[in-house]
């Protein structure tokens, strides 16, 4: 099946796939979708590299809550591999429902997550606080806005006369 194909079943009305800014949308869910895959493949294929190593250039975030614990970094990796599958569906179909719920359930993960490590920034580095901050939030952000995006459609068009 060809990505086209997963755009509209035959039948559906046009306003039910119709999303505000739609090249927008669809850029945020493939940069949030492509962020999940590259952690996701990182954590679950080298848990350890992952603890120790992540985000990477000689930074050091995650080892900075021990202890390691190779079960628990393999789950997030494929807890991140899941969401990056939907995150490329949703980019890919680009359905209203489908990205509400996208973003919905990577705000339920992203939200805690956020507010976990705006809590815990001991022992690093203030850059590497601010860095860690921004790129959270960020997550968060870009969720927001897709969302927005997706749960208030434009309004149809009007026919000329």
């Amino acid at each position: 099946m060809r990505p086209t194909e997963l755009q509209r079943e035959p039948g559906h009305a046009a306003a039910v796939t119709r999303i505000r800014a739609p090249g927008l949308a669809r850029v945020m869910l493939w940069l949030l979708a492509l962020v999940a895959a590259e952690t996701g493949i990182w954590a679950t294929a080298t848990p350890r590299g992952f603890y120790n190593h992540f985000p990477g250039l000689g930074h050091h975030w995650v080892a900075e809550l021990p202890p390691y614990n190779e079960h628990l970094v393999r789950d997030v990796g494929a807890f991140y591999l899941a969401f990056a599958v939907l995150l490329a569906a949703a980019a890919i179909v680009l359905e209203r429902r489908l990205v509400i719920v996208s973003m919905l359930a990577f705000l339920v993960a992203e939200v805690p997550h956020l507010i976990f490590h705006l809590n815990h920034l001991e022992g690093l580095s203030a850059s590497d606080k601010a860095a860690q901050a921004a790129s959270l939030a960020l997550a968060v952000v870009l969720s927001l806005l897709a969302l927005t995006l997706a749960a208030w459609p434009p309004r149809p068009r009007r026919s000329g006369g």
